[in-house]
């Protein structure tokens, strides 16, 4: 089988198995969304959204979080993993949003990646969810199941991922197969015990066929 082979049946099956897929992160705004994806970090969506409605209906904006320090908003995310660096990055970012760029998040990836606490995967799901960017956020569930897959091979880095995947899809796909990734990993692809049984993609998976030779 085909590097391509692979990937044109994963992409067959998802297409019809998960037609619509998107981030199952709640936000309203730009900014939201933002905040959203920085607590996310090393964090499960379903904690982030039990977070975020208090966050968000106390600094519903860059403008009104930059009024905030970082003890304020620690007491809205303290749940999450990471709070105390996570607060300093929101109290940073949301100042920088506010001085540099009139309290809109910015469209240039450069400029989000700018940002206090925001990274390349950070800005590229930014930018994939807000704007259909064409890029391909990699972030753990996404590094896994590419190598079970086999969509991936000897890629031993986020980017060296990221890279891959981007030559394997067509470039109109990526946004919606960074989220086919996602939650197959989440729901399907399980990190310690995958469900094979359960997968539509065995026929073509590298790590279903090497353990059931």
């Amino acid at each position: 089988m085909t590097t391509k082979q692979r990937y044109d049946y994963v992409i067959e099956y998802f297409s019809k198995s998960m037609p619509t897929a998107e981030s199952e992160l709640n936000f309203r705004t730009p900014f939201e969304l933002l905040v959203a994806v920085v607590l996310s970090a090393q964090c499960t969506d379903k904690r982030v959204n039990l977070t975020t409605p208090a966050l968000f209906e106390a600094y519903p904006d860059a403008a009104a979080m930059a009024k905030a320090s970082e003890a304020e908003i620690y007491d809205y995310i303290k749940s999450i993993s990471y709070p105390n660096n996570k607060a300093k990055h929101l109290a940073t970012l949301s100042r920088q949003i506010v001085e540099r760029f009139g309290g809109e998040v910015p469209y240039d990836p450069a400029d989000l990646e700018s940002l206090q606490g925001v990274g390349r995967k950070t800005a590229n799901v930014v930018g994939a969810v807000l704007w259909g960017r064409e890029v391909m956020p990699v972030d753990t569930h996404v590094f896994r199941v590419a190598a079970r897959i086999g969509l991936s091979r000897n890629a031993r880095t986020p980017l060296a991922t990221e890279r891959q995947l981007e030559k394997g899809f067509p470039r109109h796909l990526l946004p919606i197969a960074h989220h086919w990734l996602i939650l197959h990993g989440r729901y399907t692809c399980l990190a310690r015990k995958p469900k094979c049984e359960k997968c539509g993609i065995t026929a073509v998976c590298k790590y279903f066929i090497e353990n059931n030779k």
